[in-house]
């Protein structure tokens, strides 16, 4: 299985990009679909996640400013980030809880990585 994120960049404050993260390979279902993100000298933390019907839970510091979405048919969730401000400024991974063959237990695959900068 392999989780590729994309959309990354620099932008300024104020400003919005949005990522895309496609998972490839031996997938049976997928159960969630998210990001996370983790900046200089921080832990790793959530960001955005969806269900595979479609219910999203934010972190408190994005909500009203990213909106995730997800393509089930082609195993990809996006993540649409505005009124950028610099503190969001991280790595950003994208991350599936998703079984590879049916009745299998689910686990957690991580994406490589796309760096967002938020410049003020």
């Amino acid at each position: 299985v392999q989780l590729q994120a994309s959309g990354g960049g620099l932008v300024q404050a104020g400003g919005s990009l949005r990522l895309s993260c496609a998972a490839s390979g031996s997938i049976a279902n997928i159960d969630a679909m998210g990001w996370y993100r983790q900046a200089p000298g921080k832990q790793r933390e959530l960001v955005a996640s969806i269900r595979s019907g479609g219910s999203a839970n934010y972190a408190y510091s994005v909500k009203g400013r990213f909106t995730i979405s997800r393509d089930n048919a082609k195993n990809t969730v996006y993540l649409e980030m505005n009124s950028l401000k610099p503190e969001d400024t991280a790595v950003y991974y994208c991350n599936a809880y998703l079984r590879t063959f049916p009745g299998t237990r689910p686990r957690d695959y991580w994406g490589q990585g796309t760096q967002v900068t938020v410049s003020s």
